[in-house]
């Protein structure tokens, strides 16, 4: 006996509103994978990511506009390359949403997986953008040891350096929110991004610190370990982001399935569980044995009742097929 079953998330979409300070607590501490705080329904994730995006989008425009006066103004090396890092970031937002909007598309018959996984590809170009950020500021922080240029208005940098990172990490805690609540590992990696800018941004104060002290070539040597730093976040985000297209899952996905699904009355075992990412939505496949005299009616029954358990333990699962052994 052989019964496919597939089925496309119904779910609530209903969420309890939280009081004036939960919200504000939420807002500013991430957290992790609460069920209750996870959208679960995949237009409204979509939705959400975007918005998401956006808003973030909006914050780090006005931050690098700020510093870009500043590095006219001052000539720092190290603020031009915190300002460039921020200027990559804005390029990799707007492919980001639209990769969240193509997303939201019905699948075709040439696509009939539908075009979730844009979201994925556009990963690739943010890896593209974060590699040319990270070789410009290597050549004119080589270019500041070589040929030292004195650097002014020190007080506008300072002051520039710190509402980068103040601006920078906002937008982080925003981000990383937003994707672990649609379970977006592009929109996480993002966040991280911006993280490590308002770290680097703190980094340019120490440049400022140099300058004051007579020691104009910090501010190069500063530039380079943001370019080292940035480097680090460019393999770092390329591994999740390659992971995720060669259909890898988080290490434990696998066993959740298998346990949540073996749990459920009238299982006898479990096999073939396969599980990719979709973009933010996550799609299952597994191979249910039951016992030898079950009819039709009940296995349809199990067949439910383990989709409905493994949508409460894994709520950005998307799609699930089941097969019956014969």
């Amino acid at each position: 006996m052989l019964l496919i079953l597939s089925h496309q998330e119904e779910l609530s979409k209903n969420l309890d509103t939280p009081q004036f300070w939960g919200r504000v607590r939420h807002a500013l501490v991430p957290h992790s994978h609460d069920h209750s705080e996870v959208i679960r329904t995949a237009d409204e994730a979509s939705a959400y990511g975007i918005r998401a995006a956006w808003f973030s989008l909006a914050g780090m425009g006005a931050t690098a506009l700020l510093q870009i006066v500043i590095v006219v103004l001052s000539g720092s090396i190290a603020l031009l390359a915190d300002t460039v890092h921020n200027l990559g970031h804005l390029a990799t937002t707007i492919p980001l949403i639209i990769a969240f909007r193509l997303g939201r598309r019905p699948a075709t018959r040439r696509y009939s997986y539908g075009y979730k996984r844009a979201e994925d590809l556009v990963g690739l170009f943010i890896g593209l953008i974060i590699a040319v950020s990270a070789a410009l500021i290597i050549w004119e922080s080589i270019r500041g040891l070589i040929e030292p240029r004195p650097l002014s208005h020190l007080g506008w940098v300072l002051a520039a350096a710190l509402v980068g990172a103040a601006g920078n990490e906002a937008v982080a805690i925003y981000r990383i929110r937003a994707g672990k609540r649609i379970g977006s590992a592009a929109l996480v990696a993002e966040g991280q991004h911006a993280r490590t800018d308002a770290l680097t941004s703190l980094a340019v104060v120490a440049g400022v610190i140099g300058a004051w002290f007579g020691l104009p070539q910090l501010d190069a040597i500063i530039g380079l370990l943001i370019a080292a730093v940035i480097i680090a976040v460019l393999v770092n985000s390329m591994r999740t982001v390659v992971h995720r297209l060669m259909d890898g899952t988080e290490t434990d996905t696998i066993d959740t399935i298998e346990h949540t699904a073996a749990a459920i009355n009238g299982v006898r075992a479990v096999d073939g569980v396969r599980a990719r990412w979709l973009g933010h939505r996550l799609e299952c496949e597994l191979t249910l044995t039951l016992d030898p005299d079950t009819n039709l009616a009940a296995a349809d029954t199990v067949a439910h009742a383990v989709r409905d358990r493994l949508h409460h333990e894994l709520p950005y699962l998307n799609r699930t097929v089941i097969q019956f052994a014969a």
